[in-house]
């Protein structure tokens, strides 16, 4: 079943899909940061960056705040209730290791990693 628009479930896991964006979301887990400081460890553009963090921020798992002439990111942990929840009615199976299937993936269908 498709709708016209995205629900939020599924905006949280296309957000959490991918690489780059769960590495934003562990930095953050610190402390809030700034969007220069949250490129630094990336080797991409920033508007890579700031695309990522649209992305986040869209699924409402991070909000972004203009602080003087600098944009701050600030993680929004209770975004991921429901998809825990979502989660946690599958919780008669063994927990899933989402990154080391992303790579079975890679590895048995022969995809390079999509940037």
């Amino acid at each position: 079943m498709t709708s016209a628009a995205a629900s939020p479930l599924d905006a949280i896991f296309a957000a959490l899909a991918d690489p780059t964006r769960r590495a934003i979301l562990t930095m953050l887990l610190e402390d809030d940061m700034a969007v220069t400081d949250v490129a630094e460890p990336f080797s991409m553009s920033l508007a890579a960056i700031s695309k990522h963090l649209s992305i986040l921020a869209e699924a409402h798992l991070i909000t972004q705040e203009k602080r003087g002439r600098v944009k701050w990111c600030k993680l929004e942990p209770h975004a991921l209730r429901d998809a825990t929840t979502w989660i946690q009615g599958f919780g008669q199976f063994e927990p899933v290791d989402l990154d080391a299937f992303e790579r079975f993936l890679e590895a048995e269908l022969g995809n390079p990693e999509i940037p």
